[in-house]
């Protein structure tokens, strides 16, 4: 029985990862192949080639993505981009869900900001207690009115699910700021601390 259930879970550790993977690759490309709708009929890959190939929705969504990049990048894109903006802003009710919605992704995308840039370890949920958050910028307007001290605003994701998580505000005096890349703490967060950087790795470990 023990040589049984080490078999389980050694199949376990093997499967397990490459069918995940699989599954959400196979829902991405799926998602992405709905693009394919806005094309007329006659010019679908189905169509032309006789025989369905999954993928060409993704190389559809990048070229769209890259026209609309270049398009918007330029002077008059910038100005067709502006009027749009300033046309949902007039609409009531979407109004307050693309603004809300644009400033989480102007922050996110945008170049020039400080987003999930910065891994950083605070204690949460209570003193003595660490964990790896990110930073997301700083507090303004009336809420930085009523902070006296330097903070810093921090997004502390859960395990293993790193699309939910809390907001906090913290003394940046209080936060650790960690050498590691953002996507080395978010592996290190899905696996529970399983998986962790090799910065992380004990000197007494490494010498094995």
């Amino acid at each position: 029985m023990a040589a049984l259930r080490k078999w389980l879970f050694t199949g376990l550790l093997v499967v397990v990862p490459g069918v995940i993977t699989a599954w959400v690759l196979s829902w991405i490309v799926s998602t992405l192949d709905q693009t394919l709708t806005i094309l007329p009929g006659a010019w679908h890959p189905d169509k032309l080639l006789g025989f369905h190939i999954p993928g060409f929705g993704v190389l559809l969504t990048l070229a769209i993505l890259l026209i609309i990049g270049a398009f918007a990048s330029n002077f008059a894109g910038r100005k067709m981009v502006a009027w749009g903006d300033g046309l949902v802003t007039r609409i009531p009710v979407v109004r307050s869900i693309y603004s809300s919605v644009k400033q989480v992704s102007d922050t996110l995308f945008s170049e020039s900001g400080n987003a999930f840039r910065t891994a950083v370890l605070v204690q949460w949920p209570r003193e003595g207690v660490w964990t790896v958050a990110f930073v997301t910028g700083t507090p303004t307007g009336e809420v930085a009115g009523y902070l006296r001290d330097e903070f810093v605003s921090v997004y502390v994701p859960t395990t293993p699910n790193p699309t939910s998580g809390y907001f906090v505000i913290v003394r940046k005096s209080d936060c650790v700021e960690l050498e590691m890349s953002v996507d080395a703490a978010l592996k290190y967060i899905v696996s529970m601390g399983v998986v962790a950087p090799p910065s992380l790795v004990p000197a007494e470990a490494t010498d094995r």
